[in-house]
């Protein structure tokens, strides 16, 4: 499974985005020169989205042009039910190195299966970093591809996501997860 590249040095990162439909709404998705995604994130949560890449990246204005066909193939195929087509897509992140290994452990979670955070803090080595895993997830720039929707709470209740949680609901249960 591939996994997030280390972070560039200092300054903008060239990107390119595009605006990909999906049955849950409008997905914004962005890359680098090396077609590796550096965003996804929902239509409606793009102020988020904006102020996540200025953290990341700084300052940044994105070019249009089309998704890259095989970025396209995998997200379509997710969406027809190819649960592992995602872990295809090669990402690449900024962040910090905590958050970047948070990001690491939530690509590793599979698909149909879900991780308290606690145990997410856990599989990382981090047991007291609860609240700062649940943080990192809150700052991934990749949602879907580097699975946030698959962190829950620690009773098996849905917590926040990016996209809302009624999207986390219906990608969970697209993955085959009973949830609450």
């Amino acid at each position: 499974m591939p996994t997030a590249t280390p972070p560039e040095g200092p300054g903008p990162v060239a990107l390119t985005f595009d605006r990909i439909p999906t049955p849950t709404g409008e997905a914004l998705v962005m890359w680098d020169r090396e077609l590796r995604l550096r965003v996804f994130d929902w239509a409606g949560y793009e102020p988020r989205m904006r102020r996540l890449l200025t953290r990341h990246y700084g300052p940044t204005e994105p070019k249009e042009a089309a998704a890259p066909k095989p970025l396209k193939a995998a997200l379509s195929a997710y969406f027809d039910g190819d649960l592992t087509s995602l872990d295809a897509i090669a990402c690449a992140t900024g962040g910090t190195p905590f958050q970047r290994t948070v990001w690491a452990a939530l690509r590793a979670i599979p698909a149909g299966t879900t991780l308290s955070y606690g145990a997410l803090a856990q599989r990382i080595g981090k047991p007291a970093a609860v609240r700062a895993v649940g943080l990192a997830n809150g700052a991934n720039p990749i949602g879907l591809v580097v699975p946030c929707h698959r962190a829950i709470g620690a009773n098996g209740a849905l917590t926040g996501y990016g996209g809302g949680i009624e999207r986390k609901r219906w990608l969970l249960r697209h993955e085959g997860v009973a949830v609450q």
